[in-house]
């Protein structure tokens, strides 16, 4: 969709925008775990009628809890769409040898868990909307488990899993934009396709400054709002207009001169540890009043855990496995069977995109919270899983 620059100079850091990528997401994902357990435990006390009522309450046009799903988050989504398409074009999946055992083991992972949420659910056509809940992985919350690891576990395995779950993020906005719009307003519709083209033209004219494309984009965040589109995916199609500067030689070196660059830069922090937190605050809470074990022993509730804990092991690993075998990729530098089905355990972790494609599939908020429960338990223990083998395949080969 756009021209990336042409490389005219080797300034900028030094330091590669994946590796700030890493350490931003990790330390996000810590957050995050920390803001997911306030909102339970608030959910759980004396302030859960004030936590929900106040999520509810209308500033405008929107509950607030709406502000933060469709407004906050579609920066989340601009960030999303800036990654994959820096990724793509000049970074660590910028060729199909780079590209085809992340890909495949992404596809695998969104594939198998889907087969299983389907399987369990097959007898409730109503909870079949929900078979994308444990195809997505949460990359902050992975690399934050990852990070308590520290260097026992091999830098080729993080550049793995994170290439894996940009893919994987690419997959999920392909299926919201496919399966979880309805109502559509073509006039809306066609009013974003030409602000879409408009900020197309930007980036052909060479247009270096960030301001016209951000005003446009929220010009183009209400048209997709109004359109019956979820408003998040207009800061994907922002994205992929934003112009990159290729750095043949020096990958992600052009920081100061390419406005994608840039604009990653400016967003990664607030975006891992205030947007996403505050997504994480507002949907993580959920009131355990009434909850005994047959509701967690639910056809949705255990499809979602069950996709997450076991679909994304086996989708993950076995799609590794099989490419590895038959010699169309090889595993990780330096990276055992032992440490790459670890990785695939902490795949199951869930956690942000699986619970906006749930709020997506399912207004009822019984049905809302048995999502919850589902993301919260496979989350939960996969991430446990894959630490604990990670940390007795260290101590094993010491």
């Amino acid at each position: 969709m756009s021209r990336p620059y042409e490389n005219t100079s080797q300034r900028g850091r030094t330091r590669s925008t994946l590796r700030q990528f890493l350490d931003n997401e990790a330390s996000g994902g810590l957050v995050l775990m920390a803001t997911a357990v306030l909102a339970i435990g608030i959910a759980n006390s004396p302030l859960s009628a004030a936590y929900f009522s106040s999520l509810h309450a209308y500033i405008g046009p929107l509950s607030l809890q709406h502000w933060i799903n469709d407004a906050l988050m579609s920066v989340f989504f601009l960030l999303v769409g800036l990654e994959i398409k820096r990724e793509m074009l000049d970074g660590h999946l910028s060729s199909w040898s780079r590209r085809i055992l992340p890909g495949a083991a992404a596809a695998g992972g969104m594939l198998v868990p889907a087969l299983i949420y389907l399987g369990l659910n097959s007898g409730n056509p109503a909870a079949l909307r929900g078979w994308a809940i444990p195809t997505a992985t949460d990359i902050a919350f992975a690399l934050g488990v990852l990070s308590l690891l520290g260097p026992r576990v091999p830098a080729s395995l993080k550049i793995f899993l994170a290439a894996l779950a940009i893919i994987d993020d690419l997959g999920a906005v392909i299926v919201i934009a496919l399966f979880y719009t309805d109502g559509l307003n073509f006039i809306a519709i066609a009013a974003a396709g030409a602000l879409v083209a408009v900020l197309i033209s930007f980036n052909r004219l060479r247009v270096a400054r960030l301001w016209p494309y951000l005003v446009t984009g929220a010009m183009l965040w209400l048209l997709v709002l109004l359109s019956g589109i979820h408003a998040t995916l207009a800061g994907v199609m922002l994205a992929m207009t934003i112009p990159l500067k290729l750095t043949p030689g020096a990958p992600e070196a052009a920081h100061h001169e390419s406005p994608l660059h840039k604009l990653e830069h400016v967003l990664q922090k607030p975006v891992a540890f205030l947007i996403v937190p505050i997504f994480g605050f507002a949907n993580a809470g959920v009131s355990f009043a009434g909850v005994t074990p047959s509701v967690l022993l639910e056809p949705l509730t255990l499809g979602v855990a069950a996709g997450l804990l076991i679909g994304k092991l086996v989708g993950v690993f076995g799609t590794v496995a099989i490419m590895v075998k038959t010699g169309l990729a090889d595993l990780p530098a330096t990276a055992t069977w032992s440490q790459t089905v670890g990785v695939a355990l902490l795949c199951g972790i869930g956690f942000t995109m699986s619970l906006f494609i749930g709020l997506l599939a399912f207004d009822e908020p019984g049905i809302q919270d048995r999502v919850k429960l589902g993301i919260l338990a496979g989350s939960v223990l996969a991430g446990i899983a894959g630490y604990t083998v990670l940390s007795l395949v260290e101590r094993k080969r010491r």
